[in-house]
């Protein structure tokens, strides 16, 4: 038995998030269908770094499986592109070790949130970038980030609807950053709570129209409680950029 590292990339638009759910379509469940082929109908179960959910897309989503194939470990990308739907696609492959384990062994994500500020919609980019027309004070969200990092409990950027019990997790950088017509978040830590990227991203967003001050983020940390922090971003929006390991 051979375990199998892949990093590969999704379109997050018409995927009901990564996870398998009865009757939705999800990229776990495109993964294993495309395997469960070459595998001449044996299921083969996939695991990665962690769930993204419904609209979310992926540039660096990594994942493990085992099999009992002779295939070369270069040549799983074009094997299971043949198979994938055109919005899934294996990036790069190669043989670890059988103790590896995509999820546990990951010690830092980035993810990216692209924020469109015109006043005039984009159709062809309303899959991927959260429109916002109205003006924001840049600066003041650059200066409310670094309140954002460091290891603490984050109580106040997770969703409700979660089972996670410790909240305490290390957000090592965020960044903010002005490309053309759009403004990029940039989230680099050791692991992220669920919905806590776009939860952060709104609550940032609040404190570029005014609604907060840079300030006032280090008392909705220690709150710890939702509602304290802002709105969730839309999901359509958000990127998982890299999974890094030892």
């Amino acid at each position: 038995m051979q375990r199998v590292k892949a990093v590969i990339c999704y379109d997050g638009t018409h995927f009901s998030g990564w996870q398998v759910q009865p009757g939705k379509r999800t990229v776990q469940q495109e993964m294993e269908r495309a395997l469960t082929r070459i595998h001449k109908g044996e299921h083969t179960p996939v695991v990665s770094s962690g769930r993204t959910d419904s609209s979310v897309h992926a540039l660096g989503q990594v994942i493990h499986f085992d099999t009992t194939l002779a295939v070369p470990e270069d040549r799983w990308p074009k094997a299971l592109n043949q198979l994938l739907a055109p919005d899934v696609q294996v990036m790069e492959t190669s043989f670890v070790d059988s103790s590896f384990h995509a999820r546990f062994d990951a010690v830092e994500k980035t993810y990216r949130y692209r924020v469109h500020l015109t006043k005039e919609r984009d159709i062809f980019r309303r899959h991927y970038v959260y429109f916002y027309p109205y003006p924001v004070r840049v600066e003041d969200m650059k200066q409310a980030a670094p309140y954002l990092t460091g290891t603490h409990d984050f109580s106040s950027f997770c969703s409700s609807r979660t089972d996670v019990t410790d909240m305490v997790r290390t957000v090592h950088e965020i960044t903010v950053e002005e490309d053309g017509d759009e403004l990029h978040f940039t989230f680099r830590g050791s692991g992220f709570l669920y919905n806590m990227v776009r939860i952060m991203a709104g609550t940032l967003l609040e404190v570029g129209k005014g609604l907060r001050r840079p300030e006032d983020m280090p008392a909705v940390v220690e709150a710890k409680n939702r509602e304290s922090a802002g709105n969730t971003a839309p999901g359509h929006a958000l990127y998982l950029v890299e999974v890094r390991y030892e």
